[in-house]
């Protein structure tokens, strides 16, 4: 993974095995046109819904699992363990969300910060034409 993706494993929480997974799941960042379609591959990107004329944000049960296991596994592992996660939990708890929506939350935060760290691997990964 260290030549393959070196900015994943520097994400706290994700390590060779969860860096692994999301490199093979996802086959080729391009395929993506931006950090948005990369979260609706996984399943991170809220749906929006209108129950009874009232507008609110509710899970996607599509995409890949696996991939959104591998970033489930990152947001558990820093909510217990890395403070601003654990913060961001706590604002989002106190606002009025539900643990569970707090989690999916840091979820979708989580796949920016991937789809980030990816990037810069890709791009540094490519030789510069002359």
């Amino acid at each position: 993974m260290t030549t393959v993706a070196p900015s994943l494993p520097a994400i706290v929480g994700c390590e060779a095995l969860t860096a692994a997974k999301i490199v093979g799941e996802t086959a080729h960042l391009g395929r993506f046109g931006s950090k948005d379609a990369f979260a609706r591959l996984h399943g991170t990107a809220a749906l929006l819904v209108w129950p009874s004329n009232k507008q609110r944000h509710r899970l996607s049960r599509t995409g890949n699992r696996q991939l959104n296991a591998a970033l489930h596994r990152i947001a558990l592992t820093q909510a217990h363990g890395h403070p601003p996660a654990h913060a961001l939990l706590d604002r989002r708890k106190s606002n009025g969300d539900g643990g569970i929506k707090a989690l999916r939350v840091l979820k979708r935060r989580f796949s920016d910060i991937v789809y980030r760290a990816m990037l810069t691997d890709q791009n540094q990964s490519q030789p510069i034409a002359a």
